[in-house]
């Protein structure tokens, strides 16, 4: 005679697919987020870049670089914040020796302030950091 066995799952069996299941969500949680810094790092690199255009227009203009990124000319590049378009930097300018040179400077905000790549920077000459090769670990691909 066979014994009436009861079908199911033990308890045992549950916790594990639980923990395992767990594991997997945290995984995809950790890479989408990584994915996201990704994402919103265009929005700074947009910002430098439309400035730079900007400040070589006004170097054509006046023989000069301005660090007004705000206002008209000939004080200012035309812009109406120092924000980026979604909000993610606020841009910066500094300025060489007689103002013949600029760094601009996407300070990351909001939800982009703890990217591994932290700040992005653009030069005059086109330079841009953090440089390839020199990203963080953790940056999830190059920051420019």
């Amino acid at each position: 005679m066979r014994a009436n066995k009861a079908g199911g799952f033990t308890l045992l069996e549950l916790m594990i697919v639980v923990v395992v299941i767990a594991v997997l969500t945290s995984l995809a949680f950790y890479n989408y987020s990584r994915y996201g810094f990704r994402s919103r790092r265009v929005d700074g690199q947009n910002l430098l870049t439309t400035i730079a255009a900007a400040e070589e227009r006004y170097y054509t203009n006046f023989n000069q670089y301005t660090s007004s990124i705000t206002g008209v000319a000939p004080g200012g590049l035309g812009f109406s914040t120092v924000n980026s378009d979604r909000g993610y930097y606020s841009a910066g300018v500094a300025l060489g020796a007689g103002n013949l040179t600029y760094t601009l400077t996407a300070t990351p905000q909001g939800a982009q302030a703890t990217d591994a790549c932290g700040s992005l920077t653009l030069d005059n000459t086109g330079a841009k950091t953090p440089a390839i090769g020199a990203m963080p670990q953790s940056s999830n691909g190059n920051c420019w």
